[in-house]
């Protein structure tokens, strides 16, 4: 990993893990400006791990881009039919699914006149494909990720937004979402939450239970 080219993405990440740290006098500003020309003329992952590890979020982004592969066995996404599943409905109302819960295999979420909150970014991933079916009729879907898996999306807008912002993880073994569906005079919206990380309430998990 650490000779990996950095992107864009990853050097942002780390500016803003060194701007919290100025905010919080962690850093003075001598330091935070030497390390933001740091970030900023770094190659690879191995040049921007150094400028962050003494901070506390730092060690939460090594944690992530070097913790161990996950204990679930890979399976293929048709395989989602015949797991658990969550079904949700908003109509004319809302509904929420967010915080430390065991993801299924398969959220079916529909929304008429009404909003549908599904925040994954804290979900435990114990099957390494996730599909979400999304459908918004005259209402809205939101999605959040954590920053680490992989996200894709299959569906479309007909007078309305299928916004899914798709990325590929650096981790093969990584969780996938797909989020397909549609939105008819309504909105989809699904994306990486940043800051949050797959591994980290995995590892948090380890020394609870």
């Amino acid at each position: 990993m650490a000779s990996v080219r950095a992107s864009d993405a990853d050097r942002d990440r780390v500016a803003e893990i060194l701007r919290d740290a100025l905010a919080e006098g962690r850093l003075d500003t001598a330091e935070h400006s030497d390390r933001i020309d740091s970030v900023y003329a770094a190659k690879t992952l191995g040049e921007l791990e150094p400028l962050v590890r003494d901070l506390p979020q730092g060690q939460s982004h090594h944690r992530a881009a070097h913790g161990p592969a996950p204990a679930y066995a890979p399976e293929a996404p048709g395989d989602a039919d015949s797991g658990p599943k969550d079904n949700l409905v908003a109509v004319f109302s809302g509904s929420t699914r967010k915080g430390r819960y065991r993801a299924p295999r398969k959220i079916n979420a529909f929304a008429c006149f009404g909003g549908i909150e599904i925040d994954l970014t804290e979900a435990v991933f114990e099957q390494q494909h996730l599909l979400i079916n999304a459908t918004a009729v005259f209402g809205g879907i939101e999605i959040r990720v954590p920053e680490n898996v992989t996200l894709r999306q299959k569906g479309a807008g007909i007078f309305g937004g299928f916004d899914v912002r798709t990325s590929e993880a650096d981790d093969p073994h990584a969780p996938v979402v797909l989020v397909q569906g549609a939105a008819v005079f309504g909105g989809v919206e699904a994306k990486p939450k940043r800051g949050k990380f797959i591994r980290d309430l995995r590892d948090r998990l380890r020394k609870e239970l």
